[in-house]
């Protein structure tokens, strides 16, 4: 019988699992739906979630807590944006209020960034790294070429940039990874991986996240090329 062209096997040591998440609702989502220049707003490029948002986060932790992919995640890279931080601590933190826990070094101090949300603990969950690449399309740092006040990153500069991230994320040894981030960052990376792939694999990476949407993809080490496989 002659080799199948429709399918394809790898390695599980050639491939990593990485696990998607946009941030939750944030006061800056609810400006932007009643004008959508709130979104240009520099007084909301830090916006802290909702309470809407941390309802949010709590529908996900639970379902990655039922599913075990609390257990399973090694690694939490997170944008140093005050709304994906608390996204990412209340979804794969520990959000035990036992003495232990309070024991233990806090991710989020009780009422931090106005959200009146109990202390979270670091207790049994996976280190958090936050990475500048993966923050918000708006770059606020001054020393950085792709800055201009009031200016946005192009869509291929912030696509450009998630490429580069995610090559940046096949160095790393852990095998899956969370990624707490921002529509716009994964809306234009994921579309550019798009281009590469059938139009029905292209037509699932290009749909918007909802806010604390998770999605799980595999990254894969063909011939020293990056794709993204769903």
């Amino acid at each position: 019988m002659e080799a199948s062209a429709r399918t394809a096997m790898y390695p599980q040591h050639r491939c990593k699992n990485i696990y998607l998440v946009r941030h939750a609702q944030g006061i800056h989502n609810v400006e932007g739906e009643k004008d959508h220049s709130a979104y240009m707003s520099l007084a909301l490029l830090d916006a802290h979630i909702t309470p809407l948002g941390w309802s949010q986060v709590d529908c996900l932790r639970e379902h990655v807590t039922k599913c075990g992919l609390d257990k399973k995640i090694e690694l939490v890279i997170v944008s140093p944006l005050l709304r994906t931080m608390q996204t990412a601590v209340g979804v794969f933190g520990h959000g035990s209020n036992t003495d232990e826990a309070s024991a233990s070094p806090l991710l989020m101090v009780e009422g931090a960034g106005h959200s009146g949300h109990k202390a979270i603990s670091s207790l049994n969950c996976p280190p958090f790294l936050a990475v500048e690449a993966c923050r918000e399309r708006l770059i606020e740092n001054d020393e950085d070429v792709l800055w201009e006040p009031e200016v946005r990153e192009t869509i291929e500069s912030v696509a450009a940039r998630g490429m580069k991230f995610i090559d940046w994320l096949w160095t790393r040894e852990e095998k899956d990874i969370a990624i707490v981030t921002h529509s716009s960052f994964l809306d234009f990376t994921l579309n550019m991986y798009g281009k590469e792939c059938h139009p029905a694999i292209a037509e699932d990476l290009s749909k918007r996240f909802a806010n604390c949407e998770l999605r799980s993809m595999v990254l894969v080490d063909v011939r020293l090329a990056l794709v993204l496989l769903q």
